[in-house]
């Protein structure tokens, strides 16, 4: 538990030096008259979730890893995707299972911030496309007696595996990602996902799929992740000097 406050307060610390640097970025812009040319750089950003990563050296019954990635086709748009592999145990009040799969998310980002000279940070909304291939396995489950007099319950040792599931969602997506050395980008993001398909296993539900989250609310799930990433540049486009008045 100690370890998971230390990333909580270390990732909280990257995203207040985010945005101060982000606003402090749009001040200058909109003060300053320039005359300078910019250059976008256009190339390979790969990087890992270091909140799965972290996870795993805290949490017994979890043990994940997610690579992220996107490639510059445009001033304004990336195409991104993501990677990862998770295996979870979830332990309820009645029911014990492990949930062990594969997933990949495809889709693209827009760049919403207006950076000022060559800074290449983001603030950007974008959508996912995800598929996964897992197997549940039905550990333990509890049974009650509803018999008054003995109101007791057991645990039942099942190991019951399903293979084969598998499940399509689409993601909405909002982050930023911000450079904090030459190639080198720490970022943030949020997710809101819809699932369009799920392969249920006969008489029990997909109540965890990788890289979905839980499914308790149905159709509708939500995740985030902390990534830090390296970027290879490919090549430039030089951009004209631009006026701009003060207002």
């Amino acid at each position: 538990m100690k370890m998971k406050h230390i990333s909580k307060y270390f990732f909280s610390i990257i995203l207040i030096l985010c945005s101060l640097q982000m606003i402090s970025q749009n001040k200058k812009s909109k003060d300053t008259t320039t005359f300078l040319p910019t250059i976008d750089r256009y190339g390979l950003r790969i990087g890992v979730d270091l909140f799965k990563l972290s996870r795993s050296l805290y949490d017994k019954n979890y043990k994940g890893l997610e690579l992220a990635g996107d490639f510059r086709v445009s001033k304004k748009y990336y195409f991104a995707a993501e990677i990862g592999n998770e295996n979870k145990t979830t332990d309820e009040s009645q029911l014990n299972f492990t949930t062990k799969g594969t997933y990949l998310k495809v889709g693209f980002d827009y760049n919403a911030h207006q950076n000022w000279l060559n800074l290449e940070n983001m603030i950007y909304v974008g959508l996912r496309f995800g598929i996964s291939s897992f197997n549940q396995e039905i550990n333990t489950y509890k049974v009650y007696n509803s018999d008054p007099f003995f109101n007791e319950s057991s645990s039942v040792l099942v190991n019951q595996k399903y293979d084969g599931l598998s499940a399509k969602w689409g993601e909405v997506v909002a982050g930023i990602k911000t450079k904090v050395f030459y190639n080198l980008f720490v970022g943030f993001s949020v997710r809101g996902s819809n699932l369009f398909s799920n392969k249920k296993p006969d008489g029990f539900d997909n109540l965890y799929i990788p890289g979905f989250n839980r499914t308790y609310n149905g159709n509708f799930g939500v995740g985030f992740n902390y990534t830090v990433s390296y970027f290879l540049p490919v090549y430039k486009k030089k951009n004209l000097p631009k006026i701009k008045s003060k207002k």
